[in-house]
C-alpha cells in the first residue's frame, strides 16, 4: 500500500523542551525527592509510562484541577508540564515549600502573559479554547470573572459583556480555520473586539501539511494520543477540510485492517506530542500492509521507553 508520509510531524519544540527537562531532572541527583510531574507532561501515555521508569511521578486526575492536584504533593520537586499553569498555581506551590521546575511551553507563556497584561488594562478577554483542557485552565487562572473560555457558537450566545475594552486570543493547539471563524463570528457581535491568534507556528504548519496531503490519499492515520487537542484536530482537518477519513491511534496495535479494504493509498501524520519511533513503526506496517494477504493483518509493538524518549539514550550511555 502506498503511504504518504505528512511532513512535519512528531515533536514540536515546546514538547522536545518540556521533555528534556524532565529527562535531565531525573538524572540530577541535586534535586529534591520525590520528583512529581503535576499533570501529563504533554498528552502521550506512552511518555508518560516512559518518565515512570525514570522515577518521576506522574500526578494525573482528570476530576482535578492543577491546583487541587498540589494537595497530592507534600515534599520534593514539582514540575509543570508543558501545557501552563495559573499564578495561582505556582503561588501555592511556593507556599508548601516545593522546588519548582516550569517546563511551560514558551508560545503558551506568550499567550497567559498577554492576557494578563490585557486583563490589567481593564479588558474582557475573550479566549477561544477546549473545555477541560489544561492549557486553558492556565490561562484563565484566578481571572474568570475577565476571562471568558468559548468553544462553541452556544457558549458565545450565553456571553454577555459590556465593555469598551475587550480582546479575543485562544489556545495554542487549536484548529486555525476554526479560531478565524469563532473569531468573526465573535467580532460581528462585539465590534470593538481586537484579535491576537496566538495558535503556535508549529500547530498551523502541521494543519497546514493535512489539508494539503491528505487529499491525495483514501484514509489518513493520525497517530495521538486520544487527549491530544493538536492530534485530534489533524483528524477533524483530514475530514472535515481534506474530505479524507481518519482515524486516530495511539500505536500500530490499534490499527483496524478493515479500514484498508479499498484503500490504495494512506496518508500518515502524528501529533506534535507523538514520539517519532511510534509514527514510524506504524508507516513500516503500512508500507507492507496487503488487505489480501492476512499475514500482513496485526503488528504488535516492540518499542520500549528507550525508543520513545531518545533523550535516554545519551544519558544512559
Amino acid at each position: 500500500m502506498e503511504v504518504i508520509r505528512i511532513t512535519p510531524r512528531g515533536f514540536c519544540e515546546g514538547v522536545v523542551w518540556a521533555l528534556k527537562i524532565a529527562v535531565d531532572a531525573a538524572y540530577d541527583e541535586t534535586i529534591p525527592r520525590p520528583i512529581y510531574i503535576l499533570g501529563n507532561i504533554v498528552h502521550n501515555r506512552f511518555i508518560s509510562e516512559s518518565l515512570d521508569k525514570l522515577g518521576l511521578i506522574t500526578i494525573e486526575d482528570k476530576k482535578k484541577s492543577r491546583l487541587e492536584l498540589l494537595d497530592l504533593i507534600d515534599k520534593g520537586t514539582v514540575i509543570f508540564t508543558a501545557h501552563g499553569v495559573s499564578d495561582e498555581v505556582i503561588q501555592k506551590a511556593h507556599d508548601k515549600g516545593l522546588y519548582i521546575i516550569n517546563a511551560t511551553c514558551k508560545y503558551v507563556h506568550k499567550t497567559n502573559d498577554y492576557i494578563k497584561e490585557k486583563v490589567k488594562q481593564g479588558y474582557d478577554v475573550i479566549y477561544i479554547g477546549k473545555k477541560n483542557h489544561p492549557e486553558p485552565e492556565g490561562a484563565i487562572g484566578a481571572n474568570r470573572d475577565k476571562v471568558h473560555l468559548i468553544e462553541t457558537i452556544d457558549d458565545l450566545n450565553n456571553l454577555h459583556l459590556d465593555n469598551e475594552k475587550i480582546t479575543i486570543t485562544n489556545q495554542t493547539t487549536m484548529s486555525y480555520w476554526d479560531v478565524e471563524q469563532l473569531a468573526k463570528e465573535i467580532q460581528k457581535r462585539y465590534p470593538q473586539a481586537e484579535f491576537t491568534n496566538e495558535i503556535c507556528n508549529a500547530t498551523q504548519v502541521r494543519q497546514e501539511a493535512v489539508l494539503k496531503k491528505a487529499i491525495h490519499a483514501d484514509v489518513t492515520i493520525v497517530v495521538g494520543d486520544p487527549l491530544s487537542n493538536n492530534s485530534n484536530k489533524l483528524a477533524y482537518i483530514s475530514e472535515t477540510m481534506a474530505k479524507t477519513k481518519a482515524y486516530m491511534i495511539e500505536n500500530v496495535e490499534d490499527i483496524n485492517p478493515e479500514w484498508f479494504k479499498d484503500c490504495k493509498t494512506v496518508a500518515v501524520t502524528s501529533g506534535a506530542s507523538t514520539p517519532t519511533a511510534i509514527t514510524n513503526e506504524v508507516i513500516q506496517f503500512l508500507e507492507q500492509f496487503d488487505y489480501n494477504d492476512p499475514s500482513t493483518h496485526y503488528c504488535k509493538s516492540n518499542l520500549t521507553y528507550k525508543n520513545i524518549l531518545p533523550f535516554i539514550r545519551n544519558k544512559e550511555e
